[in-house]
C-alpha cells in the first residue's frame, strides 16, 4: 500500500510511451518505489486473447429507503477477490464489492443520500467528481474517514443532466485506491434529457474504461507513474472484451477512469459515432465524429447505431493512442451485432439549452495557471501549480461569490500530458492553442487534457457555494505528487 513517504521519495526513471498514430514520441514520468527497487520482475500472467470474454453490465444500485423525497444508500469500501483475467482471483478495492464500482442513478432536484462505510485499512474520502456540492460534501483530500467508520454525505443534485463519478480523493492514496478500483459511476437525470427519446433501458450501457498492470499471479501491481507497464485494457472490469448488441441505436455512457491513461476512440471501419455530451451533460446538438478522446477522469456521451450492419457483423472499438504498442493498447472491446430488434429511440436536432460563449458573462476576474511536473528523472518526483507543491494550508486563488472568471491554463512540460479538473463548478472550454474548440467539448465540462505546451482557457461562474475546493492534474499519479492547488469562494 502507498504511504506518504513512499510517495515523495519514489525514485523516477524517464520511459518512453508511442502514440500509435503517427509513431511520435510521447515520454511519461514513472516513479518507482526508493524502499523497494526490485530485482527483474517475474513475467505477468497471461491476459486471455482479445474479444474471448464478454463485458458484463454494471451493476446498479438500488436505495435502501426512498422516504421522505430523498434516496438513500449504503455502500460498504472493502477489499475482495474478482475475476478479472479468466480462472485468477485478483484482489481489489470496491463500493460494495463490485468491481468496476456500480451505478447510482439521481433525478435533479432529488436528494441523495450515500452512507458509506470504511471497512479498508486505510482513510479514505469520497469526492463526487463534476458535482454542485457545498465543500462539507466535496469529499476533499484532507477530508478523510478512517477504517472502521463511516461518513455519509448528501447530494441535492442541483444541476441539469450530467455524467458524474465518485472515487476515493485521500491525498496521497488516491492514486492507488483508485488504481485498485475504488471509483462507481453517478448518472444524474432531467425531464429535459428523458423528454429526448434517446436510446434507454438496456440500450443505455455504461462503459468504465481504464488499464491495469498484472503480475505472475494475476494481482495488481501499483507502481506510481508507470503508464508505461499498464497495457491491460478493461472495458467493465474485462480484458478487451467482447459486447453483444442489435441492430439499432445504443447509448454509450463512456468515462476513463485510468489514473493516467488516454483514450483516442474510433471504430475500426472508420464509422460515424454521434457525440450527445460530455462531463457536465448534454451538447445542444448532436455531434457527428469518428473519434472521441477521454483524458483521465473525462467522460462522454455517446450514440452508435448499429442497423447499418447486418446481423452477424463484428465492429471493433478502437484506441489510437500510447502508451503501449496496438497489439497491446489498440483494441478496446468489439460489438458483435447478435439480433434485429425495433428501434423507437431518435437523437434530436436539438439537446440541451447552452448559453452561446459570446453571451457569458463578463469575467470579473482573468487568472493564469501553469502546470507541471518534474520531468529530469529526479529521484523525488514532484506535481506543480504555478510552481508550488499543494499546501493543504495555503490558498492560492481568493474568488468572489457570484462572479465569472476565465482561467488561462498551460502545461509546461516539454513531454509529460495533463489534464485539468476544477471541483465545484461546471466551466466551458472558450479556447484551446488560441483558436475555438470542437464541439465535442464546447459543452459543460469539468475535467480538460493538456498535451505538452498546449494552453486552454475556461470560462466559470461561481454562485453556488462558498469555501474551499480544489483543483488539479486528475491524471492522479499527478495530483499525488503534489499537482494540486486550493481556490476559496467567499
Amino acid at each position: 500500500m502507498v504511504t506518504r513517504r513512499r510517495v515523495l521519495g519514489g525514485a523516477i526513471a524517464a520511459t518512453g510511451g508511442t502514440l500509435i498514430t503517427g509513431g511520435a514520441l510521447f515520454p511519461l514520468v514513472a516513479a518507482r518505489s526508493a524502499e523497494a527497487a526490485p530485482a527483474a520482475p517475474a513475467a505477468p500472467v497471461a491476459v486471455p486473447a482479445p474479444f474471448t470474454v464478454k463485458m458484463p453490465r454494471l451493476a446498479e444500485l438500488s436505495p435502501v429507503s426512498t422516504w421522505g423525497g430523498q434516496d438513500t444508500y449504503a455502500v460498504t469500501i472493502k477489499e475482495v477477490d474478482r475475476e478479472i483475467i479468466p480462472g485468477t482471483q485478483t484482489k481489489v478495492l470496491t463500493f460494495n464489492g463490485q468491481f468496476p464500482g456500480p451505478v447510482l442513478r439521481a433525478r435533479s432536484g432529488r436528494k441523495v443520500v450515500v452512507r458509506h462505510r470504511n471497512t479498508h485499512s486505510m482513510p479514505v474520502s469520497i469526492h463526487l467528481h463534476g458535482a454542485n456540492v457545498p465543500p462539507e460534501e466535496d469529499g476533499g483530500p484532507m477530508d478523510t474517514f478512517g477504517p472502521g467508520t463511516t461518513r455519509t454525505y448528501t447530494y441535492l443534485n442541483e444541476q441539469s443532466n450530467a455524467a458524474l463519478w465518485f472515487h476515493d480523493h485521500a491525498h496521497h492514496m488516491e492514486s492507488e485506491h483508485v488504481f485498485r478500483g475504488l471509483s462507481a459511476t453517478y448518472l444524474l437525470s432531467d425531464d429535459t434529457e428523458r423528454a429526448l427519446g434517446l436510446p434507454s433501458g438496456q440500450y443505455e450501457v455504461p462503459i468504465a474504461l481504464r488499464d491495469a498492470r498484472f503480475d505472475e499471479a494475476g494481482q495488481l501491481v501499483y507502481v506510481m507513474g508507470d503508464a508505461f507497464e499498464r497495457t491491460t485494457i478493461l472495458a467493465n472490469g474485462k480484458p478487451t472484451p467482447y459486447f453483444e448488441v442489435a441492430a439499432r441505436k445504443y447509448r454509450f455512457r463512456l468515462q476513463n477512469s485510468s489514473n493516467q491513461r488516454f483514450f483516442q476512440l474510433r471504430l475500426a471501419d472508420g464509422g460515424e459515432m454521434i457525440q450527445i455530451g460530455s462531463d457536465g451533460g448534454l451538447l445542444e446538438s448532436p455531434f457527428p465524429t469518428n473519434s472521441i478522446g477521454l483524458s483521465s477522469g473525462e467522460r462522454a456521451d455517446v450514440v452508435i447505431d448499429f442497423s447499418r450492419y447486418p446481423v452477424g457483423t463484428q465492429i471493433v472499438l478502437e484506441n489510437t493512442l500510447g502508451p503501449g504498442s496496438p497489439d497491446q493498447v489498440g483494441k478496446v472491446l468489439r460489438f458483435d451485432v447478435v439480433r434485429t430488434a425495433t428501434d423507437a429511440s431518435r437523437v434530436p436536432a436539438r439537446l440541451g439549452v447552452l448559453p452561446a460563449v459570446a453571451s457569458l458573462p463578463a469575467p470579473a476576474v482573468q487568472r493564469t495557471i501553469v502546470m507541471s511536473v518534474d520531468e529530469d528523472g529526479r529521484q523525488d518526483p514532484r506535481g506543480f501549480l504555478d510552481g508550488q507543491v499543494w499546501d493543504a494550508d495555503r490558498i492560492d486563488q481568493t474568488v468572489a461569490f457570484g462572479t465569472s472568471e476565465v482561467w488561462t491554463v498551460t502545461n509546461a512540460n516539454k513531454f509529460v500530458p495533463h489534464n485539468f479538473h476544477m471541483h465545484l463548478v461546471q466551466f466551458r472550454v472558450l479556447e484551446r492553442n488560441g483558436a475555438p474548440v470542437a464541439p465535442g467539448e464546447a459543452g459543460l465540462k469539468d475535467t480538460v487534457r493538456l498535451m505538452p505546451g498546449e494552453t486552454v482557457k475556461l470560462h466559470a461562474t461561481f454562485n453556488t457555494y462558498k469555501g474551499t475546493y480544489v483543483y488539479h492534474c486528475h491524471m492522479l499519479d499527478h495530483s499525488a505528487m503534489g499537482m494540486m492547488a486550493n481556490f476559496r469562494v467567499r
